[in-house]
């Protein structure tokens, strides 16, 4: 299985059997499987959905958006439970507005969901853990 360093977005090779045993990055030594959500930028997106094979769930936010900021936590939370099942990311659509356009992002909070690097599905509006952890886990 291939997943992408949170911290140098290196790709690592981890067999499925280890994914629950916390690997590191052979790059940098980070933990690839932080539960923290990844702040990524225009940069970054490409590699970490793309490269990832566990599917990744990405937040578009702003700063300014109330149920944004409502759902955070919640999104974290959510984020260590299912960490070595799926991988957590956030865009901040005003620092990356580019990326909120390619992606037709018209209302935040929005989560998309990827899976091999292409969009399986979607959200709009924030969401309780309940909700997300069923939406998360509902077959694609």
């Amino acid at each position: 299985m291939h997943v992408v360093c949170p911290d140098c977005f290196s790709v690592n090779r981890v067999p499925d059997d280890r994914l629950a045993q916390h690997p590191k990055c052979g790059r940098c030594g980070s933990a690839v499987l932080d539960p923290r959500p990844v702040s990524l930028t225009a940069a970054s997106f490409d590699t970490f959905v793309g490269r990832n094979d566990l599917p990744v769930v990405v937040d578009f936010w702003a700063a300014w958006c109330g149920p944004c900021r409502m759902m955070a936590p919640v999104f974290e939370q959510v984020a260590v439970q299912l960490s070595a099942r799926v991988r957590f990311a956030k865009v901040d659509t005003e620092a990356e507005a580019a990326l909120a356009q390619r992606f037709g992002i018209r209302s935040i909070p929005s989560l998309l969901l990827f899976k091999g690097g292409a969009e399986v599905d979607r959200v709009a509006g924030a969401l309780d853990a309940v909700r997300l952890v069923a939406w998360l886990q509902r077959p694609r």
